[in-house]
């Protein structure tokens, strides 16, 4: 895929109005979920699952690409259509989570450091074949006493271009997605600073080794008071400090930053991404959207319950968070909205 085509489907990804469903999780996360909602997580009830969620009428309104785990790439549905066909038929793009996990990093207690290269080659071109046309890499940086480490930093950055290297050579668009985890008792002042050195050094090892930011996504945190502060900072105050921390270290040539829930509940992620998107356009050359999988799925599961007869529940549900996310990319949502949506309203429009 030439550099064109790269930066054509990473802006299709970042349509306005739309965003990333991350439906990527591991076999141990998923089996986490699903304890929840007391479900089984076998390979058909995950493929159920996923296929409930690829099938919600109206969510390509709002929903450009599915982040898919290796399992749902091989999958079928129960009719025998190959799931990324029933996404493709959708205008839904396929992606695929392609890293091998953060481990503990060698000599730094406390840190880790993602691993999943080896080999990496090959498989970005099978699952070229199997129909993805995107990909992810998590990198995990934790905030803690004397940590992150420039270490740390350093050697996820360096895996993380890596990895989007061997991407674009496959011809597969990389999300790059170095995480600083919001878990802790931090000030918001202290997770710029952890952003901004993440990002800073994300950057250069991109440029370093050759990639083409025009034909990359970023998918960071949001800047966030730690969730154990006492002191939580206000949505205004972290689409502030959010955007002001982007412009410093995230170059205009990235065609979007999709961003991550971590452990934000559904409501606040959105109300995040929408205070963001209602600042000023010259402070944000990027398009800003989501790639969230609790924030779209936790009130799913919940709806779904794992039986068959709930199907349309969850279905609703799923659809009213990706409009809800999807009216954030506009700056136009309301907390007001959430009932209306849930009555099937339609509150946003692509014009």
């Amino acid at each position: 895929m030439s550099q064109t085509d790269l930066s054509s489907v990473a802006q299709a990804l970042v349509a306005a109005g739309k965003g990333i469903l991350a439906a990527d999780e591991s076999a141990p996360t998923i089996k986490k979920r699903f304890d929840s909602i007391q479900v089984e997580s076998s390979e058909d009830n995950r493929r159920n699952y996923r296929e409930m969620l690829f099938t919600t009428d109206g969510a390509s309104e709002f929903i450009s690409g599915v982040i898919l785990f290796d399992e749902t790439l091989r999958q079928s549905s129960r009719a025998g259509k190959r799931l990324v066909d029933v996404l493709k038929d959708q205008g839904v793009l396929s992606g695929i989570k392609v890293d091998k996990g953060a481990k503990d990093f060698a000599l730094h207690a406390g840190e880790k450091c993602t691993e999943g290269l080896d080999g990496l080659r090959e498989r970005l071109a099978e699952y070229a074949e199997l129909g993805a046309t995107f990909a992810k890499w998590r990198a995990v940086i934790t905030i803690g006493d004397g940590i992150p480490s420039q270490a740390c930093i350093d050697v996820n950055a360096h895996g993380l271009a890596r990895y989007a290297a061997l991407c674009q050579e496959a011809g597969l668009v990389p999300i790059v997605e170095p995480e600083v985890l919001m878990d802790g008792t931090h000030t918001i002042e202290t997770s710029a600073c952890a952003t901004g050195r993440a990002l800073h050094a994300t950057f250069n090892e991109l440029v370093r080794q050759g990639v083409d930011l025009s034909g990359m996504l970023l998918k960071p945190n949001m800047v966030l008071s730690g969730y154990g502060c006492d002191t939580q900072a206000s949505v205004t105050e972290v689409a502030e400090a959010t955007v002001n921390c982007f412009r410093k270290h995230v170059p205009a040539a990235v065609p979007g930053i999709v961003f991550l829930s971590g452990g934000q509940d559904d409501e606040l992620a959105t109300a995040h991404l929408d205070a963001m998107n209602r600042m000023d356009e010259g402070l944000r050359p990027w398009q800003l959207s989501f790639s969230y999988g609790r924030a779209l799925q936790a009130p799913t599961l919940k709806a779904w319950g794992g039986k068959d007869d709930q199907e349309a529940d969850g279905q609703a549900a799923y659809l009213h968070r990706a409009r809800m996310n999807g009216a954030a990319r506009f700056g136009r949502w309301d907390a007001s909205m959430e009932e209306g949506a849930q009555r099937g309203d339609t509150l946003v429009s692509q014009d």
